[in-house]
């Protein structure tokens, strides 16, 4: 039999639980650990649209970016921002806004005059390969035309051509200058045989 001091005792400790059940923190709700949504999380600032890249051109960009600055206000092919590596910009180089074909806009524009082939300069080559990498990455993010893919292999193959005579030959298959020139000549199958040859005859050019 429990006398008055024990049920005191026993209502005491009934409280004191209810207590500890009612101060138990608030569930988390499941969406405050969420992923961000897409559109907050950082891009390359010339990856301006949503449409899915290929794996090798998210790889380009993702090897580029920290090289790249883009213009607030000057646009360029599909509505890019102009891009800049080093000294170069995309507008200054820009096929689109010539009259040449593309690949006669290449071989016009990106000839290497120099002679050996070896004291070229690499580095402006690869600020214009640059910024014909990131437009061209810009482009297939909105899936804009990619007819600048001919003058982007052909500077490809001439920075592989200039690091060859350089002795230092890309190891990577996919960049070397004949798989280069293969690329450059398929892409570029609507222009004229003539200037296909000329980039074929400057692969045997390489020192």
């Amino acid at each position: 039999m429990y006398t008055p001091s024990t049920l005191f005792i026993l209502a005491a400790a009934g409280t004191a639980l209810a207590g500890k059940t009612h101060s138990r923190p608030p569930v988390t709700n499941a969406t405050d650990t969420s992923p961000a949504p897409l559109s907050s999380r950082a891009n390359a600032c010339f990856v301006i649209g949503n449409t899915a890249l290929p794996a090798e051109v998210a790889t380009v960009v993702t090897d580029i970016q920290s090289s790249i600055t883009c213009s607030a206000t000057v646009k360029t092919i599909s509505g890019v921002p102009d891009v800049t590596s080093g000294a170069v910009s995309f507008s200054s180089v820009n096929f689109a806004a010539s009259t040449q074909t593309p690949l006669q806009f290449a071989l016009s524009k990106f000839a290497t005059t120099s002679s050996p082939l070896a004291a070229a300069d690499l580095a402006t080559f690869q600020d214009e390969l640059n910024v014909y990498l990131a437009t061209e990455a810009g482009i297939r993010s909105v899936g804009g035309s990619l007819a600048i893919k001919v003058p982007k292999f052909f500077l490809e193959f001439q920075v592989s051509r200039i690091q060859t005579a350089q002795g230092n030959a890309p190891t990577d298959p996919a960049l070397t200058v004949d798989h280069l020139l293969g690329k450059v000549l398929k892409n570029a199958a609507g222009e004229s045989q003539a200037l296909l040859d000329q980039v074929s005859a400057l692969a045997k050019v390489l020192s």
